[in-house]
């Protein structure tokens, strides 16, 4: 390869470094929630690209907390066991046996998986549910339709997240809970980092989705709205522009910055490095929400 063109790649990723620094330094000892799911922790290529991303943060002295889903792995889990999967707005209505579904998936498998693949490529990361240390106190989620064990966080307890991330770990959750009684819920994994990220103070909740983000109109990308304040979010929910497994993130993203969290961003996990986009360029992308 002539040496010009290897000065040229040299010297541009040099200037995309240099264009990173006010966000590194805007951002250094700051909490990072982040909620992974969808197409990103499915597909190879992707799930390397967001845990490498999450490490990167770490080294460069963020904080970042993982909240995992795993709506597929459930659902694939479910039919191989004869069982049916059902949602409601977004919502997985989770009996009995679901329910065993969900710990068994979730907690068993997909966060040890994701703690493994982060330690591989060199951070060191611990693996949670809900339950430990009563991270996440649960009751059951009241609605029009009887969803089930589906809970809803009734108060988060982030002393052991907040010692973890003191102590340089990198705290990955799994997004099932106990209530009062010791009964098992599911939480929406969209709706646990919300809150977790408002009960850690983060400066940022970031949630991982297979959409570029909100759209006026959900078939056409070119509608995408790139910021949106709590009251213009909650108008185009009762408006039904936003619908189905979209409305528990639009709806986590409003209660956590009326909760204190400064930014929520729901971006396109289907683009590579789609962390380091949102946080370390001037563009971003996807969907920002603000108080």
């Amino acid at each position: 390869m002539p040496s010009h063109i290897i000065s040229d790649q040299l010297r541009m990723r040099a200037e995309t470094l240099a264009e990173a620094l006010p966000y590194l330094q805007q951002f250094y000892g700051s909490s990072v929630v982040i909620k992974y799911g969808g197409s990103a922790m499915l597909e190879a290529s992707l799930k390397e690209s967001v845990l490498q991303d999450v490490v990167l943060l770490r080294l460069v002295g963020m904080s970042p907390v993982v909240v995992h889903g795993g709506g597929p792995e459930i659902s694939g889990m479910m039919k191989r066991l004869g069982l049916e999967p059902t949602f409601v707005d977004g919502l997985r209505v989770t009996d009995g046996p679901t329910m065993e579904v969900v710990e068994m998936v979730l907690v068993g498998r997909t966060n040890g998986e994701i703690v493994g693949a982060l330690n591989r490529l060199g951070a060191a990361a611990v693996g949670l549910s809900g339950k430990d240390a009563n991270l996440l106190v649960a009751r059951k989620l009241q609605s029009a339709v009887d969803l089930g064990q589906v809970g809803e966080v009734e108060r988060v307890n982030p002393q052991i997240v907040q010692s973890l991330i003191n102590q340089g770990y990198v705290p990955v959750v799994a997004p099932v809970a106990a209530g009062e009684d010791g009964t098992s819920y599911n939480i929406n994994a969209d709706t646990a980092a919300g809150k977790l990220a408002a009960a850690l103070g983060a400066r940022k909740l970031i949630l991982l989705s297979d959409v570029r983000g909100v759209m006026t109109d959900k078939d056409d990308p070119a509608s995408l709205v790139s910021t949106l304040d709590a009251a213009q979010a909650r108008r185009m929910i009762e408006a039904g522009q936003v619908e189905s497994g979209m409305i528990p993130k639009v709806e986590a993203c409003i209660q956590a910055v009326q909760e204190g969290v400064e930014k929520c961003h729901i971006i396109d996990g289907r683009l590579p490095h789609a962390l380091l986009m949102e946080i370390l360029t001037a563009v971003g992308i996807g969907t920002m929400i603000t108080a």
